[in-house]
């Protein structure tokens, strides 16, 4: 009875007036659960762009070294050229020389000595491909410039609807503190020890993973502290020997030629639920072990549990 008495009391409005009464115990969860299947498709695409924007950068930054070595060749051949033309000159050969050596433009000097008759088909051949490969550089540089911004937008964006969405889960997870159900998790804990039938790589896999249990899960969290769903299978693959890639979306391609039907995994394959918003590793014995949801830690789940209808598929590294 005083149990009830207390619960009822979380209920009650503070003003004593009338109010819509307050989720019970399983509303919040559910809702809970709609609102991180929600994030986890949000926070998915945001780590997304963010390794977009890490390949643009590193593009923008090869791509200008690129332009600055052969601008740099360009204007080494340009030299070589002038050069050419004062010792024509020297030699009475030249009579326009002295504008074409101030002249700045590889392409006015080109077109300059070639009308004079003085440069070799080769020497122009080759003056002519550096100054194409330049603008093409120049071209390539300019459109990972764009492609710089575009992620970085891209980035912004995304980032603004994961405030907004998290802002949300911190009230429910606010009544779930309330309610004595809210999981603070421990970064140093020791996990537990894999038992299963996995062997080769998925023991290994699933060895890493079982270590994390207990561990908070934590939005862009790869480790060691905290993880999040597809931050936890690339570090537990990597940990034998495979690589996979950053997201839930890019592990969901990677494994294309991969997938294998519901009713035939097997220990170690990877788990996708609907929207690929999340991603969970089969332990076997109808369960698997993933880094769930804010407010919660790295756990093995029963399938049933979690909603079997709620997977598109599985994908075997």
């Amino acid at each position: 009875m005083a149990a009830g008495l207390a619960a009822a009391v979380l209920f009650l409005p503070l003003n004593g007036a009338a109010a819509d009464p307050r989720p019970t115990v399983a509303q919040a969860r559910e809702r809970l659960t709609k609102l991180n299947d929600e994030a986890d498709k949000v926070v998915d695409k945001y780590n997304l762009a963010g390794e977009r924007l890490k390949k643009a950068r590193k593009k923008h930054k090869e791509l200008s070294a690129d332009y600055e070595r052969q601008s740099a060749g360009v204007d080494t051949m340009r030299e070589r050229l002038v050069a050419v033309a004062v010792n024509r000159y020297r030699f009475g050969d030249v009579m326009g020389w002295p504008a074409l050596a101030a002249e700045n433009n590889p392409g006015s000097l080109l077109s300059g000595m070639a009308a004079l008759d003085h440069l070799s088909s080769e020497q122009a051949q080759t003056m002519s491909a550096f100054e194409e490969a330049t603008r093409s550089l120049r071209e390539r540089r300019d459109k990972a410039k764009e492609a710089l911004s575009e992620a970085d937008q891209a980035r912004s964006d995304l980032r603004k609807e994961k405030e907004k969405i998290e802002k949300l889960i911190v009230r429910q997870t606010g009544l779930l503190r309330r309610l004595g159900t809210y999981k603070r998790g421990n970064t140093r804990s020791a996990g537990q020890q894999y038992t299963g039938a996995a062997s080769g790589n998925a023991l290994a896999a699933l060895q890493f993973a079982y270590g994390q249990i207990g561990k908070p899960y934590r939005y862009g969290g790869t480790g060691p502290g905290s993880w999040d769903c597809s931050g936890l299978m690339q570090a537990s693959w990597s940990s034998a020997g495979v690589t996979l890639p950053r997201t839930t979306w890019d592990q969901w391609s990677w494994g294309s030629s991969r997938r294998v039907p519901m009713d035939q995994i097997q220990p170690g394959d990877l788990l996708f639920s609907h929207g690929l918003g999340h991603v969970g590793m089969y332990a076997g014995g109808g369960k698997m072990v993933h880094a769930p949801q804010t407010g919660d830690v790295v756990k093995i789940t029963p399938l049933d549990s979690y909603g079997r209808g709620r997977f598109v598929g599985a994908v075997r590294p």
